[in-house]
């Protein structure tokens, strides 16, 4: 049993997953996830939209389970809060103003912007700026404003992410292309308007009302926070298993000096008894053997 719940088809109609767009704004390639049409509106297929949520909630938690970055991608006005929201409550980054091209495909630039905005913020925080013109101040403080809203949400991506979720794949075309360039894993709330083309998992949906949009990225949001907490789990017990076996090595060692000094204090005695030394005052000495008195009746005679 999973550790994370999947919304079912009556939460889904309640939260109006269910609504499409109008017919004539339909994108053809939607038709597979439409299970018919009422008053002008397409309908989408929610049994499809239960499963393929699922499956795209079991891939994430795998992935999470591995530690790796998701980045949720949602820069429609309806949706920006709840975007933020989540990424930040499951550990996710996050982008909800608009994709700055190069993201991903030109990283190394979009970090120097990102270093830039971290010194910016240390500067502010030490006081560093307190003695500029109330003008220079201003000016940082707006670079600041800017940078944060481009790169906030991304301030900690070292590398490429692992995998994007995003809503509204019409919107977030740019995102999409340079995700599928670099081979990177999309998985996408998709209303009857757009492409499912470069979306490795999509989930059809209603990606306009607020109330649809939070069910489905709160779902999202609770597979990625069970997988972090797994990866959690498995580095704690990780590096258990190194404390563990670096006593034994330690324990192992020590075994060994203790041998190794005990024969050492061994090989002294026996040279000791060998030699006939005595310790006096902590002072070796040397002891000299008494002639036996059958000896001295030896010399006198030979004398």
């Amino acid at each position: 049993m999973s550790k994370y719940k999947i919304p079912t088809i009556k939460n889904m109609i309640e939260a109006g997953v269910h609504f499409g767009h109008q017919v004539k704004r339909w994108n053809p390639r939607m038709e597979k996830y439409i299970y018919t049409v009422n008053k002008g509106v397409h309908i989408i297929d929610l049994e499809q939209t239960e499963e393929l949520l699922g499956k795209a909630c079991e891939f994430l938690f795998n992935e999470a389970s591995k530690g790796n970055t998701i980045v949720f991608v949602g820069t429609k006005r309806q949706s920006k809060e709840i975007i933020e929201k989540e990424a930040k409550r499951c550990g996710a980054m996050y982008v909800t103003e608009r994709w700055v091209g190069g993201t991903i495909t030109n990283l190394e630039t979009i970090r120097k912007n990102i270093d830039k905005l971290l010194d910016f913020l240390k500067g502010r925080e030490e006081g560093t700026y307190a003695k500029r013109t109330k003008k220079e101040r201003l000016l940082i403080d707006r670079e600041i404003e800017k940078l944060e809203k481009a790169y906030g949400g991304i301030v900690n991506m070292k590398k490429e992410p692992n995998v994007l979720f995003v809503i509204d794949p019409k919107r977030e075309k740019t995102a999409i292309r340079e995700a599928n360039r670099a081979g990177i894993p999309v998985i996408s709330l998709i209303d009857t308007n757009a492409n499912p083309e470069g979306v490795s998992y999509p989930i059809p949906g209603n990606d306009d009302a607020i109330k649809s949009a939070g069910l489905i990225v709160k779902a999202i949001a609770d597979s990625i926070e069970e997988g972090y907490k797994e990866y959690g789990k498995k580095k704690d017990k990780k590096e258990e298993e190194k404390k563990d076996s670096e006593q034994i090595i330690i324990g192992s060692e020590k075994e060994k000096i203790i041998e190794k000094e005990i024969k050492s204090v061994e090989k002294v005695i026996e040279e000791k008894a060998e030699k006939k030394v005595t310790v006096k005052d902590g002072k070796e000495e040397k002891v000299e053997e008494k002639p036996s008195k059958k000896d001295t009746k030896k010399a006198k005679i030979k004398k």
